[in-house]
């Protein structure tokens, strides 16, 4: 297969559970580092299966997939949050991944998401600039964050200016500027 063309995509649906449930384990389980069970693909998919799509070739096969929540974070914004990605090793760098990630953020923004974040291990250079290339920014390192002792960074898309003067720590609706809050400023070492 050359052509993107030959491929379809579609929206995980609960009723499809007995078709998509066991290759949707088999590529994630191929791909990616961590052991889920089949209780955290339940557990996404029960609640936002609608936030899951699948990449399939002409037979059907599964090439790609990506799993999704979006619910409040902390009693603050709505998050997004892009669970797991995976795609076989053999149909990469045709832009698969890229179409199931804007999927999902796409259906996220409809539904009025703030802010959209993900982990990818720290060595997973070409995850990195996939998100890079789709607007998402480093927020921290997470130190041996995977059971395999590997650290991930935490990507962050900001949707909507709410998110971003939340992490700047100022209101655009205040007057007050974070240079007016001491509590923002940051500590200089103290003069000589």
């Amino acid at each position: 297969m050359d052509d993107e063309d030959e491929l379809h995509y579609v929206q995980y649906h609960s009723s499809k559970e007995s078709t998509y449930l066991a290759a949707i384990r088999q590529l994630i389980s191929n791909d990616l580092s961590e052991p889920y069970s089949i209780y955290v693909y339940r557990y996404f998919l029960y609640q936002w299966g609608d936030l899951c799509f699948l990449a399939l070739d002409m037979q059907g096969q599964m090439l790609g997939v990506v799993i999704s929540k979006l619910e409040p974070h902390r009693g603050g914004p709505l998050r997004g949050y892009i669970a797991m990605l995976a795609v076989k090793k053999e149909h990469r760098g045709k832009g698969i991944a890229t179409k199931l990630v804007r999927m999902a953020i796409d259906v996220m923004i409809e539904r009025d998401a703030d802010e959209i974040a993900l982990e990818t291990e720290v060595t997973n250079t070409a995850a990195m600039k996939l998100y890079e290339r789709l607007g998402f920014l480093r927020s921290k390192r997470l130190h041996r964050y995977y059971l395999n002792g590997n650290s991930a960074f935490r990507f962050v898309l900001l949707i909507k200016e709410s998110a971003y003067t939340s992490r700047l720590g100022y209101d655009v609706n205040n007057e007050e500027e974070p240079a007016d809050r001491p509590e923002l400023q940051p500590e200089l070492p103290p003069s000589a």
